[in-house]
């Protein structure tokens, strides 16, 4: 019997039992809701629901679902090869790719800037071939015991096992790793906000890290301005503009993860614009297929590629996907074309304005309700009921997924002025309801 006969309770019956969703247990899993389609900015629920999508399903469909443009994408490549392997072969998608994400990028193709692309399977890979990049530069530059990582407190940059070093090693989701995974070094969360005033002694834990550890230091990795799933924190751009310059005074990589931050999310297209800097090598990821297919690249400057001797140990199966290459030429297009930064700017708008509600209860039970592009952050100050508060959205008709204490939202871009306030106004009453109880 195929899961296409079952009714919807026998199809989330079996999922229960089988299937292992992330960051949950085999054994207690949390309640799912089973999709019959997507299209625009709605999720089609299999009893036939309708759910505003305000995750842009975890940062990447920024252009909504069944977009016609990257379904046009996605037959024309089939129809010529849906993948061929990327050693030894190159194709035309690659290479467009490629030219398109250097002519975006800050620093794009220019000499003394980012000037190579290396294609992966997904964002957190791309952490992994970054880190392995800077360590194998550092190792051809006459320097193997630069071979340690730097990083802020709060940050994440993927689940895999390098990756997991450079996340938040007590707060964060991998503590249980602890004493297994490299030892890597920490300095504390950037404490200025975005929009505060700056304070140059911010930067005093970074100048005396770099002092300290610079010798065995491979590169200084972060994520610039927004940190993701470590907690939706947005720091100032002269804290990132300040590491940038002290990873270059120390003679340390500054590796930028852009993975959730590039493609228009911050008000930028790269969240480095907003300091003006330009890493030796940047990760990027999620919005770059418009959410088709799993791809991820990491750019890197010239000196950087063309500093390392030998042969680059990494090369992924699937690397440089032509299925992939070819929708995600396709949707770096779409966002070329001049209406993404001013959409972005009128999203932001509209969050500031329909979550401002919120702020009347900081700071009793919401800790701090922020907005820096199209991402609307509230965070509580106790943590979420998961099944209940999750029910409670889809209840209300929007597709929302907090965590810890944050209920927070990043809209597709094509999303219409009236949905996403409806989208917001779900995300108040909820929020409402659920400090109330």
């Amino acid at each position: 019997m195929s899961a296409s006969a079952f009714d919807t309770e026998t199809l989330l019956q079996w999922d229960r039992d089988h299937l292992w969703h992330p960051y949950t247990s085999a054994v207690e899993p949390l309640p799912t809701y089973a999709v019959r389609r997507a299209e625009g900015v709605r999720i089609e629920l299999e009893d036939g629901r309708q759910l505003i999508d305000g995750m842009s399903s975890w940062w990447c469909a920024v252009h909504g679902y069944n977009h016609p443009r990257l379904n046009a994408a996605v037959r024309r490549q089939t129809e010529q090869m849906a993948h061929v392997m990327f050693g030894g072969l190159t194709h035309r998608p690659a290479v467009e790719l490629g030219r398109i994400l250097l002519s975006m990028v800050p620093g794009g193709g220019c000499d003394g800037g980012l000037e190579y692309v290396f294609y992966a399977d997904s964002g957190s890979v791309s952490v992994e071939v970054a880190m392995k990049m800077a360590m194998q530069w550092q190792y051809s530059q006459g320097h193997p015991e630069k071979n340690e990582f730097l990083t802020i407190r709060c940050g994440y940059h993927g689940d895999t096992w390098n990756a997991m070093s450079v996340c938040d090693p007590e707060g964060g989701m991998h503590s249980l790793w602890r004493g297994r995974l490299a030892v890597q070094h920490f300095v504390p969360q950037p404490p200025v906000a975005f929009d505060g005033e700056w304070d140059p002694a911010a930067l005093d834990p970074v100048r005396e890290a770099l002092e300290r550890h610079h010798a065995t230091l491979a590169a200084f990795i972060l994520e610039p301005i927004v940190q993701g799933a470590g907690g939706m924190w947005f720091y100032h751009p002269e804290y990132l503009r300040g590491v940038a310059e002290l990873c270059r005074a120390y003679d340390v990589l500054f590796v930028a993860d852009e993975i959730a931050t590039g493609f228009g999310r911050s008000g930028r297209m790269f969240a480095c614009e907003w300091a003006d800097v330009v890493p030796d090598m940047m990760c990027v990821g999620k919005a770059l297929t418009g959410g088709y297919m799993t791809m991820a690249a990491v750019l890197a400057a010239g000196r950087i590629a063309r500093g390392i001797d030998g042969p680059f140990m990494h090369g992924p199966t699937f690397m440089g996907n032509p299925l992939a290459c070819a929708v995600a030429c396709e949707s770096l297009e779409m966002l070329s074309e001049g209406w993404l930064l001013p959409r972005v700017a009128q999203i932001e708008t509209l969050l500031r304005e329909e979550l401002a509600p919120l702020r009347t209860l900081v700071p009793l039970t919401v800790r701090d309700v922020r907005v820096l592009g199209a991402i609307g952050v509230v965070e509580l100050q106790q943590p979420v009921d998961m099944a209940s508060i999750q029910r409670a959205f889809v209840e209300a008709g929007v597709w929302v997924r907090p965590f810890g204490r944050l209920v927070y939202v990043m809209p597709p871009y094509v999303i219409s002025d009236d949905d996403l306030r409806t989208l917001c106004r779900a995300v108040v009453s909820v929020v409402q309801a659920s400090v109330a109880q």
